[in-house]
């Protein structure tokens, strides 16, 4: 097979280049960005130095100013405290089911995240095995509302988890439950394809129909609490920059 010129420009590309902050354009992206095609270099890049230079808290506000809604489950919180983010492949089972698991792994894309709702916390169906193969499989994260296993491990991988609970003992590989179907969380509706972040804070979903408002957003509420930080240390007390004083 021949390679044309674009191919050899587009095989060259430094994936890992980045914008300062200050000139980071997201007018344009989509959620589609968050993975380069071949022809969504500047896309990807822009979108990929807003991200690596937010937190959950600033884009839980963003999207707050969008929906008056959070995007937050509070139950979930990190393992091993890791910043993340993607685009979401959901699965539900039960909590003696971690077959369900081990299909999820094999059914997502690489660049996903898997987000897990489970019946209850009283066994796990995520540990240390699940993690290495995930990771090996190019998948990004995994989120559990349930419970994960084998902490001694979890909390020095280079993979990020998030879980409501913890526990020592695990179920039976089943494979019951469903796989990239809507769920629901704490009142939260979590469609296939939706966009997660999640840091030491905690996590944010973002629905994909409002993924570049959000990021439009989230660049604005950056920008506005780099200033805050500037006049702080100009002198400045909180109180009086929000007019408290």
């Amino acid at each position: 097979m021949s390679l044309s010129p674009k191919d050899v420009l587009n095989k060259n590309k430094n994936l890992n280049k980045r914008v300062a902050v200050e000139k980071i354009k997201v007018d344009d992206v989509t959620i589609d960005d968050l993975r380069f095609n071949g022809k969504n270099y500047a896309e990807y890049i822009n979108l990929n130095s807003l991200l690596e230079n937010v937190s959950s808290c600033q884009i839980s506000d963003a999207y707050k100013g969008i929906s008056s809604r959070s995007g937050t489950i509070q139950n979930i919180k990190p393992v091993n405290n890791q910043k993340v983010w993607g685009k979401i492949f959901t699965a539900k089972t039960a909590c003696d089911d971690w077959g369900t698991s081990a299909q999820a792994i094999d059914n997502a894309e690489p660049g996903d995240i898997l987000f897990f709702k489970v019946d209850g916390e009283e066994k796990a169906i995520w540990g240390e095995l699940a993690s290495s193969c995930a990771r090996d499989n190019g998948i990004k994260a995994t989120v559990i509302y349930g419970s994960a296993r084998d902490l001694d491990a979890l909390l020095y991988m280079d993979y990020p988890v998030f879980a409501s609970n913890f526990c020592p003992n695990a179920g039976s590989p089943l494979g019951l439950g469903t796989l990239n179907e809507t769920i629901e969380v704490e009142d939260v509706i979590i469609n296939p394809g939706d966009f997660f972040f999640g840091d030491e804070s905690g996590i944010v979903i973002i629905p994909k129909e409002l993924f570049a408002k959000t990021m439009v957003a989230t660049l604005a509420v950056k920008i506005k609490e780099a200033g805050i930080i500037e006049d702080i240390n100009c002198g400045k007390t909180l109180a009086e920059i929000v007019g408290l004083k």
